[in-house]
């Protein structure tokens, strides 16, 4: 019986660094976000496109935590923005204002959501993978069992009473154990490990 599932998923190699750890994610779009604001407030005119900058660790918390997420990460990228534009004292008018706000805010938006489509994909991937495994499963015990004991009634039939309750017996033991994997597999997921999804926002 084949219970094997996605090698990739269940040695945790099928996901990016970022999903498998979250919290450096986190760590390391925060030092990016500190990063661009030191630079932007040391160096550079107003017209260079340091903010820019800004879309790497937008797009690193997007990919990781989702629609919502990103969101979040363009409104803290705006905020840096603003603090920049208080402590140089620049003056930005509407449009340079909305040049660098709108596409920090959009990145985030959208790549997140594009980021929650792939992860809900996945996931029905791997719904659809395990309920074809389930199905495999079940095909096996059926045929197992019925095999059997098909073999001990024609022992039965032919008089050979010893050799055909030890068929019976042996076809009972081996379906017990089939069966109770499966319990255990439904318990544990077809590969035995549940990989983390983030749930669709």
């Amino acid at each position: 019986m084949d219970t094997s599932g996605d090698l990739a998923y269940r040695n945790g190699g099928g996901a990016p660094w970022f999903r498998r750890r979250p919290a450096w994610a986190i760590c390391v779009a925060a030092a990016m976000f500190a990063g661009v604001l030191a630079l932007r407030l040391s160096v550079g005119r107003p017209s260079d496109a340091v903010n820019m900058l800004y879309s790497l660790p937008i797009a690193l918390i997007a990919l990781t935590f989702g629609r919502r997420a990103g969101i979040a990460a363009g409104v803290l990228a705006a905020l840096l923005v603003w603090v920049w534009v208080a402590v140089r004292d620049v003056d930005l008018s509407l449009l340079g204002w909305t040049s660098r706000l709108m596409p920090l805010l959009l990145l985030g938006g959208l790549l997140g959501d594009a980021s929650d489509r792939l992860v809900a994909a996945e996931a029905r991937q791997r719904a659809m993978e395990s309920a074809a495994q389930r199905h495999r499963d079940a095909t096996e015990v059926n045929d197992t069992l019925v095999q059997g004991m098909a073999a001990a009634k024609w022992a039965l039939e032919a008089g050979r009473y010893e050799s055909g309750i030890a068929t019976l017996s042996e076809t009972l033991a081996l379906g017990h154990e089939l069966v109770s994997k499966l319990m255990k597999d439904a318990d544990m997921g077809v590969d035995g490990h549940r990989p983390p999804v983030r749930e669709p926002q």
